[in-house]
């Protein structure tokens, strides 16, 4: 049985799929689930999230701190999945003991990315991870209550309005020498900076 079917199981309640802020009036409790059974998946993946819930802190300037907490009272719920070609991950919105809440599902497959991505992927073990860690800033971004933007430069950027998708991972790519340069650079764009902020800047 896949994540998806059995979060009905894990929480409370599912709310309406819209963005919402989360409580961060004390930090974050999140859960970074195994992905084992996860096509794609590799070891380090959870890093990647870890990097990406790290780097919409500091964007938030201090406004948003995290602690690891147990899956049952986690507000945000990072999940690895299977899933249909072209889909990059999605956020579920659920409920946490009366608080809003988001799951997160990652899918970490380039392979049913599209022949492009998929190629690139092989050959270039960092662009596979820039794929990955920018699913994860993404679709947590929508965790903590961010929505699509029209705008290419910004982590929110929603494929559905077209544009160099292959390009949208390169850019970031190029900023790369090795694994460890990904911390260092965020992702985000002074746009997704001032959003995180609106919602979470003290």
């Amino acid at each position: 049985m896949t994540r998806r079917a059995l979060l009905a199981g894990l929480v409370p309640a599912v709310v309406p799929a819209q963005t919402r802020a989360l409580d961060a009036s004390q930090p974050i409790p999140y859960y970074i689930g195994p992905g084992k059974e996860a096509p794609g998946f590799q070891p380090g993946d959870p890093t990647l999230a870890e990097w990406a819930l790290a780097a919409w802190g500091r964007a938030s300037g201090g406004g948003l701190r995290f602690r690891r907490g147990p899956e049952a009272e986690a507000l945000l719920r990072i999940y690895w999945e299977g899933g249909r070609a072209g889909l990059y991950g999605e956020m579920v919105p659920i409920r946490v003991n009366r608080r809003h809440g988001a799951a997160v599902l990652v899918l970490p497959d380039t392979e049913a990315l599209g022949s492009d991505i998929a190629a690139e992927a092989r050959r270039d073990p960092l662009f596979r991870d820039t794929v990955v860690y920018l699913t994860c800033l993404h679709e947590t971004g929508h965790g903590l209550g961010l929505a699509h933007t029209s705008d290419y430069a910004n982590i929110m950027f929603f494929f559905g309005y077209g544009g160099d998708i292959p390009g949208f991972f390169r850019r970031y790519r190029r900023r790369l020498g090795t694994r460890d340069d990904i911390p260092k650079n965020s992702g985000l764009s002074e746009a997704d900076i001032t959003r995180v902020r609106g919602l979470y800047g003290r």
